[in-house]
């Protein structure tokens, strides 16, 4: 049973910064790429950071580069999201997030959404 546990949100100030993690089981993890997801109010959900199984590669949506760094710790089954020169526009609630191909079948899991309020 797959499962995403983030952690780690929470209120901040414009310019300050939190850290998210992401506490993953059921899965081998250190196979799998790892996300990271935010959804606004009344806005699509859209991607944010990936980073690759080995840690070794990783994307960002570009309003985030320079600010956002993504970071995985195998041993520990977690990834994260440190979060650094916060702005406003970055306030939503963050999801986790893990894709899986068995053949033909793509497999997709969310966590359960940490919020992350910035505001002055």
């Amino acid at each position: 049973q797959v499962q995403l546990v983030e952690s780690g949100g929470g209120l901040v100030q414009p310019g300050g910064s939190l850290r998210l993690s992401c506490a993953a089981s059921g899965f081998i993890f250190s196979r799998y790429p790892m996300s990271w997801y935010r959804q606004a109010p009344g806005k699509e959900r859209e991607l944010v950071a990936l980073i690759n199984s080995a840690g070794t590669s990783t994307n960002y949506l570009d309003s985030v580069k320079g600010r956002f760094t993504i970071s995985r710790d195998n041993a520990k089954n977690t990834v994260n999201l440190q979060m650094d020169s916060l702005k406003p526009e970055d306030t939503a609630v963050y999801y986790c997030n893990a894709k899986m191909a068995d053949g033909r079948n793509l497999i997709v899991f969310w966590g359960q959404g940490t919020q992350v309020t910035v505001s002055s």
